[in-house]
């Protein structure tokens, strides 16, 4: 009796993990449909979910061929749905990348004025086999030292020096993201390494941080770093006269408040992925229980609520959206809709403000996609992105639009 038993026992066992773990991966991929909580631990599985759900999809097949084998009844309908929204939702940041690739140069063209490359948006084999991007040589800079503390760059450089490519070289200058009061320079440096590959320098830079250090001392620091790059452009090999500057999350509100209200004609675009433009209003929409706690990021960073007249004015001139003017540089904007640390229509906003005016900009928007959603260069929205940021790149620092090879 023992034996029999012990075995019917091991088939309830495996019929519910089976069931269950169908559950579990309908629900996760359900999230590329839905908006998660507002929660850090939501919008984590939001990323693995669109960015590296298209790895999930031949466990969930097997699971449901399992199921067909040795479960009946209710248990294994239940089991094979759950499966097959399993698929569907895992496969549907894929799809839906698919239709945004075909018309993606189309779009690029019409809003820079440029032909697109040819080579594909996206790449199916590479959501799970790409080339490795060469290495890029780095150096540590000091570009500033403002009180007891320096501020340092990374400069990446072709470690190659019979490389094809043309010098000097134009600069991107990237701003790190990190709610203001954290983060650092070597974020995602994969991407440094290859703009280094499309021809390009790239400084990734540290800037001071709240809550020592409120706006605009971040503002003050990125316009260091270019005073500092242009004065050592003879010995970085580098030009001067064309900049870029990319900033992520917290980073790319940095970047459009500097490239617009700098006016400096060096700075030839501003590329922003998932962040906040207009701060007076990005106040109003914020929560203290939001996943970032947003009201107390913005204490932090301008020292207090836009309350008075003094801090509406320092609110506003870390506004991108409010800085603008019409001979603002050309502006590539990417942003996912259920986007929960920054809503995504802050990059809509800047977007119909950028139209008004007539500046050349592109708004990327991606259905599925949340914050960080350039994490893995090679997902459906990281080859997105590769994409819609080497064709500006190529467009702003080359009269022709292309890439800039001797």
């Amino acid at each position: 009796m023992f034996f029999p038993t012990l075995v019917r026992s091991s088939e309830v066992t495996l019929k519910a993990l089976l069931l269950s773990t169908a559950f579990v991966f309908a629900a996760l991929a359900a999230l590329t449909f839905v908006r998660a909580p507002d929660t850090m631990f939501a919008w984590k599985l939001t990323l693995l979910a669109g960015e590296y759900g298209h790895w999930m999809v031949l466990p969930v097949v097997i699971i449901a061929l399992w199921a067909s084998t040795v479960m009946a009844g209710v248990s294994r309908t239940l089991t094979l749905v759950f499966c097959v929204m399993a698929m569907v939702g895992f496969l549907h940041p894929v799809l839906a990348a698919r239709r945004i690739a075909a018309r993606l140069p189309a779009e690029l063209s019409a809003a820079l004025g440029t032909e697109t490359s040819a080579a594909p948006a996206l790449e199916l084999k590479s959501l799970f086999h790409a080339a490795a991007t060469p290495a890029a040589r780095v150096t540590t800079e000091i570009f500033a030292r403002p009180g007891e503390r320096d501020l340092r760059l990374d400069f990446y450089q072709s470690s190659s020096a019979k490389d094809s490519f043309q010098r000097p070289r134009p600069c991107v200058i990237v701003i790190h993201g990190g709610g203001w009061d954290n983060g650092d320079r070597t974020q995602l440096s994969a991407w440094n390494s290859h703009l280094v590959s499309r021809g390009y320098a790239v400084a990734a830079i540290s800037y001071r941080l709240a809550p020592q250090f409120v706006w605009p001392a971040q503002r003050d620091d990125v316009l260091a770093a270019i005073a500092w790059l242009k004065g050592n452009a003879a010995k970085l090999e580098i030009d001067p006269t064309r900049l870029v500057l990319l900033g992520r999350s917290a980073g790319g509100q940095i970047a459009t408040a500097v490239a617009y209200s700098a006016h400096d004609p060096a700075i030839r675009g501003v590329i922003a992925l998932y962040a906040p433009h207009d701060m007076p209003f990005t106040w109003s929409v914020s929560r203290e229980d939001d996943a970032l706690n947003s009201i107390k990021l913005f204490r932090q960073y301008f020292g207090g609520a836009p309350d008075t007249p003094q801090r509406r004015s320092l609110y506003e001139s870390a506004s991108g959206q409010l800085l603008a003017t019409a001979d603002s540089p050309p502006t590539l904007l990417l942003h996912g809709v259920p986007d929960t640390l920054a809503w995504y229509r802050h990059s809509e906003r800047l977007a119909a403000r950028l139209h008004e005016l007539g500046v050349r900009h592109y708004y990327l928007s991606l259905p599925w996609a949340t914050h960080g959603f350039d994490f893995n260069p090679h997902g459906p929205a990281g080859q997105l992105t590769g994409y819609a940021i080497d064709t500006f790149l190529d467009k702003v620092f080359t009269p022709d639009g292309g890439s800039p090879r001797l």
